[in-house]
């Protein structure tokens, strides 16, 4: 999904801020919010990119202002609300107007299945071009390698497409790879010459270069 969490690439964020001896929860709440969102997935209420796809869907204003944990608060709040495990009412009357996300973009019947799993279409030594998907759902293909041109230098294992799993509540798998883009092939105000970004890449998201 094309929105304000596809962070990679962008300028204006200011330094990544590392905290020393960072615990592992600040606040008693967040341990909570982690214990109830493992809790609500491993009953089955929803899957990994549904929770991710959650997040990006907050409202923009919403994501930049909070934190990691608030992020996965409204998610599992609005995961529960959709799946009718509570009212939006109930929920409401114990906390106060919460802040759910926003409806997904795309319907199930949207989601492109693709192949399944096979012998990979790629090679390591191949060259390709990542295509140039406008999708309004979840996606793992970030924006800034969008139609770059890179080199398959590893052969990962096959994986469950999170587009399928996101929206289809299905698994199907499909090979993937790790691609080697140069930098300067990714911004190009790189000066740089040995400078390159890894990003490991589902086989829909490829062309051949």
């Amino acid at each position: 999904m094309d929105g304000v969490h596809d962070l990679g690439g962008m300028q204006g964020f200011g330094p990544v801020e590392v905290e020393t001896d960072e615990p592992v929860f600040h606040y008693e709440w967040e341990g909570r919010t982690f214990g109830f969102a493992m809790g609500t997935l491993g009953a089955g209420g929803f899957n990994t990119p549904m929770f991710r796809h959650a997040i990006e869907r907050m409202d923009p204003g919403h994501y930049l202002t909070s934190s990691y944990f608030e992020h996965w608060l409204t998610a599992v709040a609005t995961l529960v609300v959709e799946a009718g495990m509570i009212s939006r009412t109930e929920l409401d009357a114990s906390v106060g107007a919460f802040p759910l996300a926003r409806s997904p973009a795309v319907d199930a019947d949207d989601v492109e299945i693709g192949r399944r799993a096979g012998e990979p279409r790629f090679a390591v030594g191949d060259a390709v071009r990542v295509r140039d998907l406008q999708f309004a759902g979840h996606t793992r293909c970030p924006r800034y390698v969008r139609n770059r041109r890179g080199v398959v230098v590893r052969i990962e294992p096959t994986a469950a497409v999170p587009e399928v799993e996101a929206h289809r509540r299905e698994q199907l798998l499909e090979p993937t790879y790790g691609v080697r883009f140069e930098a300067a092939e990714l911004w190009s105000d790189s000066t740089d010459a040995n400078a390159a970004v890894h990003v490991d890449l589902y086989e829909r998201y490829l062309d051949p270069a």
